[in-house]
């Protein structure tokens, strides 16, 4: 018997990374999945590993979004659970960045979530009960500089997170989660361009090690499930530690623009 048994979910962001191995953990305890992503194919491809059902969308768009989460509503036959998950990063000197990307990451990030919630709710609603869970982040916490538009973003998801529990309770409840540094294709280009700082994540991390998707998907589904049925309005931060030492991307700030 699985923590989801019966259980029908989407997750967007579900491509790749946390959304990946969040919709195979989900499966796994028995829930039927929708993987939605602005990757289409990729999209397929991990619908087509779990036996669901995928669909290309711009999270970013709430009316398109809607007109997806209502198809895959139809071929899930009903909906119980959502993970808001897709996002995107970004990195620079407030005065430099430019509108169109201040935009863009929260378009993504916040929006994203707002359309999730303004998608997803009547279905949930129409169950009678369900979960959401939001991917924050640590940037929301505790902010490093360079990373303005992404930490405003997350640190707005939390606080919408505790909106919506207010709205929502008794019969829906929603959490967030705030991963620590992840091995993902958002964190990629971060660990190839500093190889160095994966000895300091190491260092500095203790549970003494970078955190995979795993590590994450496993609390989400703790938070879809009756195991946490006295949970909502929760930021859980999810970092082996790191941030008892500080922001996430400490020093990283001064590795690209020189402290200056």
């Amino acid at each position: 018997m699985g923590l989801l048994d019966g259980a029908r979910a989407i997750v967007t962001g579900g491509a790749s990374g946390i959304g990946r191995a969040t919709a195979r953990r989900m499966t796994e305890e028995g829930a039927k999945v929708a993987v939605l992503d602005f990757d289409g194919d990729g999209a397929e491809a991990v619908a087509k590993e779990i036996d669901g059902f995928g669909f290309q969308v711009d999270v970013g768009d709430p009316d398109a979004l809607r007109q997806v989460v209502d198809a895959a509503v139809a071929e899930l036959g009903g909906l119980s659970l959502l993970f808001n998950n897709a996002g995107t990063s970004g990195f620079g000197r407030l005065e430099e960045i430019e509108p169109a990307e201040w935009e863009r990451v929260l378009r993504v990030n916040l929006t994203g979530v707002y359309a999730g919630f303004r998608a997803a709710i009547p279905h949930l609603r129409a169950n009678g009960k369900g979960a959401i869970v939001n991917t924050a982040s640590i940037s929301g916490t505790r902010p490093a500089a360079g990373e303005g538009p992404y930490s405003a973003s997350k640190a707005a998801v939390a606080a919408l997170t505790a909106t919506a529990a207010l709205e929502y309770g008794p019969h829906i409840r929603v959490n967030a989660v705030s991963p620590g540094m992840i091995r993902t294709t958002m964190t990629k280009p971060l660990l190839d361009v500093f190889p160095q700082q994966i000895d300091r994540f190491d260092r500095d991390t203790p549970i003494g090690r970078i955190g995979e998707p795993e590590d994450i998907a496993d609390v989400v589904v703790f938070l879809c499930s009756d195991l946490a049925r006295f949970i909502t309005g929760q930021n859980i931060v999810v970092d082996g530690g790191l941030t008892l030492h500080g922001s996430g991307v400490d020093g990283i700030f001064n590795l690209v623009f020189g402290g200056g």
